[in-house]
């Protein structure tokens, strides 16, 4: 029998600004304080493995301490990479700390998306910054009158392209084919933007994403990932991590499209007895995709109860000699201004994971206990 290990990303759940968050304009962003000052949020299970007891120097609307769970300790986690999207906090949280951002821009050349509308056929609207609800309000109608795709990007360095999924208008393998398309090209000409988003929508006048989009990662370097399986860890992915690390330092993916589809998906996999020893990684995104973006703290923070709800019966289930991990990627504070991520520190919450770190440890730390409870050398 080989040890279980559960690695879980609250995507976007920080816990107060980081301390260069001023750079970002980012200063007094705090994604759970804030919820928990104004939407009177309690997580009783996140707090029995310390969520409050790290949280006590951001101070207004924290509730009193509770007993910890045995074997359970806690620490907050500064970013070291510059930036405060998906992609730079996954891989940093796994081994590998960036020493220039990825490329942000407000528009794509015009020699470039012609090049890709000469491979792909396809021409484009928008190509400005924009939220992705906004857009489609604007643009929805001229999309599907001129199948043209919704090209745009925000403050992270994402190429977002939107397209209807009913093939009469454009088409879901089309939309997803052409992203594959955008991805390759970027690489070909050094442009290091770190994801190509494909954002499939339905509808007719009144617009709506649909749970059908696909992340398509700049490769990242070598991660602790990597070095597991190299070692003979069986390392799997649950919700988007695929897509955030290319697949690299991956034996298997399981796609999921929610919160409540990664929780059982979790289960699942918890579920089946092991032979040999394995890492689960999971991101759910329902947090920053669904709320933190839309700015609607009241969604999320009833995505934080359900998970903390889900957690209360699934932590009896991790035996004494399992692992888990809980943390986060980056914040996206509801009550904050624009529509984009928050630069903020992160919790680390644990479960029978021995070597506690140091408080404000980096990203980096989480790497560090997967190589030593998996006894990794070198």
């Amino acid at each position: 029998m080989g040890m279980k290990f559960l690695w879980i990303v609250l995507d976007s759940v920080g816990i107060g600004h980081a301390p260069d968050a001023e750079r970002y304009g980012d200063a007094g962003a705090d994604t759970l304080g804030h919820l928990m000052m104004r939407e009177k949020l309690e997580l009783p299970h996140l707090a029995s493995l310390g969520l409050y007891e790290i949280m006590r120097p951001y101070g207004e609307g924290v509730p009193a301490p509770v007993s910890m769970r045995k074997g359970a300790w806690a620490t907050r986690l500064t970013e070291l990479s510059p930036g405060k999207d998906t992609t730079t906090g996954h891989w940093e949280l796994a081994g590998a700390v960036m020493d220039r951002p990825f490329l942000t821009v407000e528009a794509f050349p015009d020699d470039f998306l012609a090049e890709l509308s000469r491979r792909t056929g396809v021409s484009f609207l928008g190509n400005c910054v924009a939220s992705g609800t906004e857009i489609l309000a604007q643009l929805g109608d001229e999309h599907v009158r001129t199948g043209r795709a919704i090209l745009y990007t925000s403050a992270d360095s994402v190429m977002q392209i939107a397209a209807h999924e009913d093939p009469s208008i454009f088409g879901l393998a089309r939309l997803w084919q052409l992203c594959e398309e955008a991805r390759a090209l970027l690489d070909e000409r050094g442009l290091r933007i770190g994801r190509v988003i494909a954002r499939p929508f339905c509808g007719e006048g009144e617009y709506r994403r649909t749970a059908n989009r696909r992340d398509y990662s700049l490769t990242p370097p070598p991660t602790v990932l990597d070095r597991l399986q190299q070692h003979g860890v069986r390392v799997v992915g649950i919700g988007k991590i695929s897509d955030i690390f290319a697949g690299r330092g991956l034996s298997a993916s399981y796609v999921t499209k929610s919160n409540e589809e990664g929780m059982k998906a979790i289960e699942r996999c918890w579920a089946e007895e092991v032979r040999c020893s394995v890492l689960y990684v999971v991101n759910l995104v329902d947090f920053d995709s669904l709320y933190g973006h839309r700015r609607d703290p009241q969604g999320y923070a009833r995505a934080l109860r359900e998970f903390d709800s889900w957690l209360g019966k699934f932590l009896p289930m991790v035996g004494a000699d399992e692992r888990l991990l809980i943390t986060a990627d980056h914040g996206n504070d509801p009550y904050h201004q624009g529509t984009d991520h928050t630069r903020e520190q992160v919790p680390l919450l644990s479960l029978h994971v021995p070597n506690p770190c140091d408080v404000d440890a980096s990203f980096g730390q989480v790497a560090k206990i997967l190589a030593e409870a998996f006894a990794l050398r070198g």
